[in-house]
């Protein structure tokens, strides 16, 4: 498996980097969730199962979810994100995880990437399971103000490999929380929690 850093450092190999399918693994990831919370949570309404279904594809569940198969030996990483513990960093462990997802569907259809992925999901501990910031401050946002809150990536910095994302969570115009991350799914986790914990519902 291949990151952009390995791929920018060597173009002289012509490796195409995971990116795309990445980017098709989150999209198999957001059906497959969906179909299975609707199927097995007939009478869940939609705020219920969108909080659920945040939990089952976050960033941390991912994480764990690659670091299960150990991915991160099979990277091929830029010398310098190889040096500061790219192996081993949650957004690069979630990342190869979608790319792993997106070749199994191309190789194998999706039936076959909805039951690898839910074999391995039912297998994780519960605590990572209901990690989920951005799906309770949802619903404490919805009690309180009568609205949906949403996120703002404000900032971001550092060359593409190590790149931060600074997120601010609002409730109308009303900034509630900040916070950064690796990615910006994980920025607006951390400005989530964050929240929570100003709202005094942490």
């Amino acid at each position: 498996m291949t990151h952009s850093s390995y791929a920018n450092e060597y173009p002289s190999l012509g490796r195409r980097d995971n990116e795309r399918l990445e980017y098709l693994g989150d999209a198999v990831l957001q059906l497959l969730t969906a179909e299975y919370l609707y199927k097995i949570r007939p009478s869940a309404h939609e705020g219920e199962l969108t909080q659920t279904r945040s939990a089952m594809v976050n960033t941390n569940t991912l994480a764990s979810l690659a670091a299960e198969l150990e991915l991160g030996n099979y990277l091929y990483l830029g010398k310098g994100v190889a040096r500061t513990g790219g192996r081993g960093q949650t957004s690069l462990l979630a990342n190869a995880f979608e790319a792993t997802l997106g070749a199994i569907f191309l190789d194998a259809g999706y039936d076959a990437a909805y039951h690898f992925y839910l074999a391995r999901f039912r297998a994780l501990p519960s605590p990572v399971q209901d990690e989920n910031f951005k799906g309770r401050l949802q619903q404490v946002v919805q009690e309180r103000y009568g609205t949906t809150p949403y996120y703002d990536i404000v900032a971001s910095q550092g060359p593409g490999h190590r790149r931060e994302y600074l997120a601010v969570v609002y409730a109308g115009s009303e900034p509630l929380g900040k916070g950064n991350g690796g990615t910006k799914q994980a920025a607006e986790q951390e400005s989530a929690k964050d929240a929570l914990a100003q709202l005094g519902a942490a």
